[in-house]
């Protein structure tokens, strides 16, 4: 199986983009991103910001990057983050209870709600009232913001992904 363009030549990236791909693990989705010039500069920018200097829990985060792939059947998406949540100690259980969804028994409430809130989002686009609340009344604002954007920028990544059939490193055969 072959990713349907062939990956970019990062020698031939814009200093900018060679300087933040080149910060980074060599993954084929960076090479791809590359492609998209200053737009892929940006894609990487707001990765960067949901990833590094995001106030909202890193745990929480794993969660709903895995849950947004997992619904959006982005197996190199989930592949990746299921190695990030290992690093920033999400319980192999946890993860693996996301495919049974938000009401699976491990999760603490405020974990489930959040799930809840980011199934909602990704099916309905917008939250009901009273979910919206829920996770208002959980999460300072900065947060709140953090999460959807989260939400959307996976929902991203995991189309950009899958509509280019990026290969999963070392599974290129």
């Amino acid at each position: 199986h072959m990713a349907r363009i062939p990956y970019f030549d990062l020698e031939q990236a814009s200093g900018p983009l060679k300087e933040r791909i080149g910060s980074r693990p060599p993954l084929k989705i960076y090479r791809m991103i590359a492609h998209g010039g200053d737009a892929g500069e940006g894609f990487l920018a707001l990765g960067s910001a949901l990833l590094r200097d995001n106030e909202l829990d890193d745990r929480l985060r794993e969660l709903v990057i895995l849950r947004v792939g997992i619904l959006s059947r982005a197996d190199y998406e989930v592949h990746q983050h299921k190695r990030v949540a290992e690093r920033v100690g999400v319980p192999k259980e946890k993860v693996e209870a996301l495919y049974d969804g938000p009401d699976a028994a491990i999760f603490d409430q405020t974990e489930r709600t959040v799930l809840r809130f980011t199934d909602q989002v990704l099916f309905d686009v917008k939250a009901g009232p009273s979910l919206f609340e829920a996770v208002n009344r959980l999460l300072p604002h900065r947060q709140l913001v953090e999460l959807l954007m989260t939400i959307g920028y996976y929902m991203m990544v995991s189309r950009f992904l899958e509509n280019l059939e990026v290969d999963i490193e070392g599974e290129e055969l």
